[in-house]
């Protein structure tokens, strides 16, 4: 049996990079191939049987590859679709558990409420691996993007906790109670806040204060399990948990953590990534042919067909009911431009009247005006980057369900009258989603036709924000015919070297570098890493505004990164 499983490991494997590299080529998402490899698999002569335990997906792939996305995930849009996050991934996840458990437990009464809402509970929470991928592909706009991966985060977690809540009526009462999920889902995302950030603020300490590369990999593979199992004990909710330390970490780890070891975390936890969601894809066709007998042996082939469609039709009308919304709050947006503006301009004019005394008024008032250019770039980013009616359009057809789904439905306890039916139904309706939705919604992006930001303004944003950061940080360190090291004034070489190649860029010539004497390519590394690191405060300065876009600011911390790189191994 060993060797078969090695066997089964490789193949599938092999499977996934062939599903990657062929998806590329084509364009179809690869969800669809590795789906639809692992049906043909399960049918080929001497292929075993494999039984995957749920609480080894719930537990061991779900919270690593929810880190993997919440490190990634900037903490400004998060903070800007706050709003229409929450919406989509906690609130419409309660209410479609609910409406699909009511509707289906109606017309299928040997169905209880109970089960059915579990059902609507792991069918509610959507999976934006492959939605992501074709928005990649064809120029979705970055917001969203950043709404489909943030909801994806999120309602996860909502959806657990439904689910455990209905499971648990269901395995005591039999009577759902709508007042004790409410309270439970209070303590799952209050306990789960709380363990996810000190978990999350711990870790980050103690890589900071590490500087080894090995131990800090070894350390980012324990946090989303250190968040999770926590989480899990004191009945909180381990995947929001896991979501909290993830963003966290991401957004400490701008701050705290050295060039090197933001890279190595960044090509691990892709590869990580890459394995898990294809590893998931390919057993959930591979299991799919042996569920469909099980479910056989309880129910006809009509019924679950029947519950199937129903449930999906459920899933597309609450889809768009709940961007109905969002899309009629949005046809008020010039109105509340303008009165937000307003409102900004006022408390400019109220900062400008205060004459504040002493360091701590200097301060306050410094803390009140980034509080306002914060809040005008905000006002510059609605305007800029407004979720128009296209936009909730392609959000409302991006509603493919994957991993969590197939995950969670088998939580149900085994015994339970009519399992086998609702698994198989949670299955074959991830299964529906992922083809209608993965087919169709590439076409649906390009009939948008969204403009996507040109080349030219890329690179001045780029360009813009590097001017900025540089004469910030000149400001604060001052300038470089007034540097010292040791006390020590600076050589004329290092100067040369510094006021022509590398202050105005930092970007040092490495070959010219090795050319100078030692005492003056110690000079060059102590000013360059002043600079440097004046920069990357300004840098995190204007990231707490928000003024650019989080791709620029992730392009000028990728540059920051690969110079000091580049002047630390010289």
């Amino acid at each position: 049996m060993d060797h078969q499983i090695v066997l089964i490991a490789g193949a599938g494997l092999a499977i996934m990079i062939a599903a990657s590299v062929f998806a590329r080529r084509t364009g179809v998402a690869a969800p669809l191939l590795l789906v639809a490899l692992g049906i043909g698999a399960s049918y080929l002569p001497g292929t075993p049987t494999i039984h995957i335990e749920p609480e080894i997906i719930l537990a061991g792939v779900l919270p690593p590859l929810l880190y993997t996305s919440a490190v990634k995930l900037p903490v400004l849009d998060v903070r800007r679709n706050f709003g229409l996050i929450s919406w989509l991934s906690v609130v419409m996840v309660i209410l479609s558990a609910l409406a699909i458990g009511g509707v289906v437990h109606a017309l299928f009464p040997n169905i209880s409420f109970a089960l059915a809402t579990a059902l609507g509970a792991v069918v509610s929470p959507t999976d934006a691996v492959a939605a992501t991928a074709i928005g990649h592909r064809l120029g979705l706009p970055p917001r969203l993007m950043t709404v489909l991966e943030g909801e994806s985060l999120v309602n996860d977690a909502s959806a657990l906790v439904v689910l455990r809540t209905a499971v648990a009526a269901l395995a005591v009462t039999a009577h759902f109670s709508l007042g004790h999920t409410v309270l439970d889902f209070a303590w799952a995302v209050v306990g789960a806040v709380l363990a996810g950030a000190i978990v999350g603020w711990l870790t980050v300490v103690l890589r900071q204060r590490l500087d080894d590369p090995v131990l800090n990999t070894t350390i980012s593979f324990a946090v989303p399990f250190l968040a999770y199992f926590p989480a899990e004990e004191v009945h909180a909710s381990g995947v929001l948990a896991v979501v909290v330390a993830g963003l966290l970490t991401g957004a400490l780890g701008n701050k705290r953590f050295s060039a090197r070891d933001r890279q190595t975390q960044s090509t691990t936890w892709t590869t990580i990534s890459f394995i898990l969601e294809s590893g998931v894809f390919l057993a959930m066709g591979y299991q799919l042919p042996e569920l469909v007998d099980d479910a056989r042996a309880e129910t006809t082939l009509g019924e679950i067909t029947a519950l199937v469609l129903l449930v999906v039709a459920l899933l597309i009308a609450l889809r768009f009911l709940g961007l109905a919304w969002p899309f009629l709050r949005s046809r008020r947006g010039p109105g509340r431009h303008e009165q937000v503006r307003a409102q900004l301009d006022q408390f400019e004019e109220h900062l400008d009247a205060l004459e504040p005394s002493g360091a701590r008024g200097e301060n306050r008032l410094a803390w009140a005006r980034r509080r306002l250019a914060r809040g005008r770039a905000d006002a510059d980013f609605e305007e800029r980057e407004p979720i128009t009616g296209r936009g909730l359009l392609v959000l409302a057809w991006a509603g493919m369900r994957g991993v969590v789904t197939v995950a969670a439905v088998q939580t149900i306890p085994a015994g339970t009258p009519h399992r086998a039916t609702v698994v198989l139904a949670a299955f074959v309706v991830a299964l529906i989603t992922l083809v209608l939705f993965g087919i169709s919604l590439p076409a649906v992006i390009a009939r948008m036709r969204f403009r996507p930001e040109s080349t030219e303004d890329r690179r001045d944003s780029v360009q813009e924000l590097m001017r900025q950061i540089g004469e910030a940080a000149i400001d604060a360190v001052g300038p470089l015919e007034e540097q010292t090291v040791d006390g020590e004034p600076l050589d004329p070489d290092a100067v040369h070297i510094l006021k022509d190649r590398i202050v105005p860029r930092l970007v040092s010539g490495s070959r010219e570098l090795r050319q100078t004497k030692p005492d003056t390519r110690e000079q060059l590394s102590v000013i360059q890493r002043r600079y440097l690191d004046a920069m990357r405060e300004a840098l995190n300065t204007e990231r707490s505004i928000g003024a650019y876009s989080s791709e620029t600011y992730r392009q000028v911390q990728t540059f920051l990164d690969t110079v000091e790189q580049r002047f630390t191994t010289t």
